[in-house]
C-alpha cells in the first residue's frame, strides 16, 4: 500500500468521483450524512456503560462517538501533518489530502464506529449470538438446511462492527443502492477486522480478531479493497490487510473509553477522586512538556476546588498527551502500516512505562465498573429482552404459514424488508436482526413488553 493510493473520492452506489459543492468536500459530506442520519440519532437512547437515564448524566452511544470524533479529528490532523511534511515531494493534491482532509476522514470514521451497536452495549451483541447458537428442533434445522456456513456465522457470531459497515453500505428496501453512499475512504478507515465471519474469530491476527463484514457485504467490501489497493492477507481468502486509517479510528475509541467510563464512574461515585488520580497522573511522570510535565499538572489540580473539576481537568490533559504519543507511534511504524504487517493496534506501540499503566486500567475497570451491579443488571435484561423479540419474530419468518406469524411480521417496518413465504432465509432472518439492532434501548423494551402481553399497547 502507498499513501497515495488509500484515498479516493469514490462512494458505494455512485460512480461520480470529486464533489462538485464549493464548501464542502467530500469528506466533509460523509461526517454530515452520518451526523444527520436516524440511525446516528438513536445512538441517543443506547447504552455505553451505565443504564439509562439517570439522576446524573453519562454518555450514551451518542456523546461518546462525538467525543471519539473530536479526539479522532486530532489524530487525523497531527498524523496527516507529518504524513504530508515527510512525502512533500509528491504530488500536491496528495499533500492537500492529508494536511487538510485526513482529519475529517478519521472523524467520520469514529462518529459511526458505534452505529452498528444493538441496545444494552456489548450484551446486545451477545445476546443475539446466543439466541441463534441454542436454536433447537425445526428452526435449528431450518436454518442448517438453508444458511451456508458463513451466514450461520453471522448470526451466531454477530458483531456490531459488521453490522455498522452493513447500516452505511446497504440500501435495506430502497431503490437507490450504496446505503449512506459514504466515500470508500471513510469506509475503509471504519472496518476494523477486514475478513468475513467464518474467517473472523481468531486471534492469531489483528485483521482477524473479530469479522468487519457480513456475507452480504462481502462484494462491497471487495470492491473497496480493490480501489483502494488493501491486499489479501491470504490467496483466495475473504482476509484482507488494514487500512493504515483504521489505526487512527480505533486509537481514538481506545483513548476515549478507558478515560469516559472511568469519569463517570467517578461522577456516580463508584471511583473516588484519590483513586482516578492514582490511574492517570503517573502518565505524566517523567514529561518535560511546558503543559504536560507533573509539576505543572499537580499545580494546577491544587488551584481547582471542585473534584469533578479535577478529574475534568486530567482528562483533557490525558487525551492531549495520548494523541500526542499515538501520532507519533503511528509514524514510527509507518513502514509496517503500508506494509500491513503492523499485528497491533497502536496502544500497543507506547513504552513499557505507559503500556504497564494501561494495563492498570484495563484491569481496574474490568474489576470495578464492567462488572459492577447495575452494569450486570442491564446487560441481564438486554438478554431477556433482545431474547423475547427474536424469540418471536424468528419464528414469524421461519414458519409463516402460522396464524400468529402474520400478525408478527407486520410489525416489521417496511424498510427490511421479509419474503413471507419462506424463500430467502437468510435475508429475512437479517431483516429481524437489522430491526432489531437498530432499536433503542427503551424502544426495545417497549416492544418486548407488547408483544409478550406485559403491557396492552393504546389504540391510537
Amino acid at each position: 500500500m502507498n499513501w497515495q493510493s488509500l484515498y479516493t473520492t469514490q462512494r458505494t452506489g455512485s460512480s461520480r468521483g470529486n464533489s462538485t459543492d464549493p464548501v464542502r468536500n467530500s469528506f466533509l459530506r460523509d461526517y454530515d450524512r452520518i451526523i444527520f442520519s436516524s440511525g446516528f440519532r438513536r445512538l441517543q437512547n443506547k447504552t455505553q456503560v451505565f443504564p439509562l437515564p439517570g439522576a446524573i448524566f453519562v454518555h450514551n452511544r451518542l456523546t461518546h462517538s462525538l467525543e471519539v470524533a473530536s479526539v479522532g479529528r486530532s489524530l487525523g490532523k497531527a498524523a496527516g501533518e507529518q504524513i504530508a511534511a515527510r512525502h512533500a515531494c509528491a504530488n500536491e493534491t496528495h499533500t492537500e489530502f492529508y494536511r487538510y482532509e485526513l482529519a475529517s476522514v478519521i472523524a467520520s470514521a469514529c462518529l459511526a464506529h458505534d452505529i452498528g451497536n444493538p441496545p444494552f452495549g456489548h450484551s446486545g451483541e451477545d445476546a443475539i449470538r446466543a439466541f441463534f447458537r441454542e436454536l433447537e428442533g425445526d428452526n435449528k434445522k431450518i436454518i442448517e438446511d438453508n444458511l451456508s456456513p458463513n451466514q450461520r456465522r453471522d448470526l451466531e457470531y454477530f458483531e456490531g462492527n459488521s453490522n455498522a459497515f452493513r447500516i452505511l453500505t446497504h440500501n435495506f428496501n430502497e431503490p437507490e443502492p450504496g446505503g449512506y453512499r459514504l466515500t470508500y475512504t471513510t469506509l475503509a478507515a471504519l472496518v476494523k477486522y477486514p475478513c468475513t465471519s467464518a474467517e473472523g474469530f481468531n486471534k492469531n491476527s489483528i485483521s482477524t480478531k473479530k469479522s468487519g463484514f457480513f456475507d452480504s457485504e462481502i462484494d462491497t467490501y471487495t470492491q473497496i479493497a480493490a480501489a483502494l489497493g488493501i491486499p489479501r492477507l491470504a490467496e483466495g481468502s475473504n482476509i484482507y490487510a488494514r487500512h493504515p486509517f483504521v489505526y487512527l479510528t480505533e486509537a481514538a475509541d481506545d483513548i476515549c473509553y478507558r478515560v469516559i467510563d472511568l469519569e463517570d464512574a467517578h461522577r456516580l461515585r463508584i471511583v473516588s477522586t484519590d483513586t482516578f488520580m492514582d490511574l492517570f497522573l503517573p502518565f505524566f511522570d517523567g514529561e518535560t512538556g511546558p503543559y504536560t510535565r507533573r509539576s505543572y499538572i499537580d499545580g494546577k489540580l491544587a488551584a481547582i476546588n471542585d473534584d469533578n473539576q479535577k478529574v475534568q481537568y486530567i482528562r483533557a490533559r490525558w487525551i492531549g498527551l495520548m494523541v500526542d504519543k499515538l501520532a507519533a507511534a503511528f509514524m514510527a511504524h509507518e513502514e509496517q502500516l503500508l506494509a500491513g504487517t503492523l499485528d497491533k493496534d497502536l496502544l500497543k506501540c507506547l513504552s513499557p512505562a505507559d503500556h504497564e499503566l494501561i494495563g492498570r486500567i484495563n484491569t481496574f475497570s474490568v474489576e470495578n465498573i464492567y462488572n459492577y451491579r447495575s452494569v450486570v443488571e442491564i446487560e441481564v435484561a438486554g438478554y431477556n429482552v433482545i431474547g423475547g423479540l427474536l424469540r418471536e419474530l424468528v419464528q414469524a419468518v421461519l414458519h409463516p404459514g402460522l396464524s400468529k406469524s402474520g400478525k408478527v411480521l407486520k410489525i416489521i417496518p417496511a424498510q427490511f424488508p421479509v419474503t413471507g413465504k419462506g424463500r430467502d432465509v437468510y435475508g429475512d432472518v437479517r431483516s429481524v436482526v437489522d430491526f432489531i439492532s437498530g432499536m433503542t434501548d427503551l424502544y426495545a423494551i417497549d416492544l418486548y413488553r407488547k408483544m409478550t402481553g406485559i403491557s396492552i399497547p393504546d389504540i391510537r
